[in-house]
């Protein structure tokens, strides 16, 4: 059964695009725009997840064959953006944020010093966090974490977050964004600690240049 005949009104925009490519490829589709939410965080996978368990619902593909090549995507996506961490390098990396405004040395290190201690649980968790499920394979590969020890906790911690959101889709039927609205709070939720902490870095970093003026 066709998506957009599921519904009363035809789904514009992302969504509607989404749907496209389910419609035409299946589950690969699923498995390519989510994979893509690691390349690209604008695209949200709170938003094709839900779909994608619609899409199951509907009979594109059944829910296992959903959460099967979603998580396939989110796992795919994630290696290529760990090999670009691995490609970078640390030496590179320290070098790169050297340049930019503000930052030290010391950042890198402590960052770095934290990744060693947290960096199993953080990859983990960190493919349940907006933003960071996009971010956190590039210090991975950047500190070259052993690859089979990152596929193992990026895959069990994307069929987590991946199943959450494709069986409430699944279940909510043709209200699956439902769900895309509150994890958008979530979401946003995410973005504004992020600014708050970012702000928060340059205001005290301008203090302490300040101070070492006088």
């Amino acid at each position: 059964m066709d998506l957009h005949l599921a519904q009363a009104e035809p789904l514009g925009g992302l969504a509607g695009w989404a749907v496209s490519l389910m419609d035409s490829l299946g589950g690969l589709g699923a498995a390519v725009i989510v994979g893509l939410d690691n390349l690209f965080p604008p695209i949200p996978s709170e938003l094709v997840l839900p779909l994608a368990g619609f899409s199951a619902s509907q009979g594109t593909f059944s829910l296992l064959g959903a959460l099967a090549w979603t998580t396939f995507g989110s796992v795919a996506g994630a290696v290529i953006v760990y090999c670009l961490g691995a490609w970078l390098g640390r030496e590179r990396t320290r070098a790169l944020l050297l340049r930019v405004p503000l930052v030290k040395a010391s950042d890198f290190d402590r960052t770095e010093a934290w990744f060693a201690r947290h960096g199993t649980k953080a990859v983990f968790f960190g493919r349940m966090v907006p933003i960071f499920r996009s971010l956190i394979s590039l210090p991975a590969g950047i500190e070259r974490m052993p690859f089979g020890r990152f596929l193992v906790l990026t895959t069990l911690g994307s069929l987590i977050w991946n199943t959450i959101f494709v069986v409430a889709g699944y279940l909510l039927g043709a209200n699956w964004h439902i769900v895309n609205d509150y994890a958008g709070i979530f979401q946003y939720g995410v973005i504004a600690a992020v600014a708050i902490a970012l702000v928060a870095f340059v205001i005290t970093r301008l203090r302490n240049r300040e101070r070492a003026a006088r």
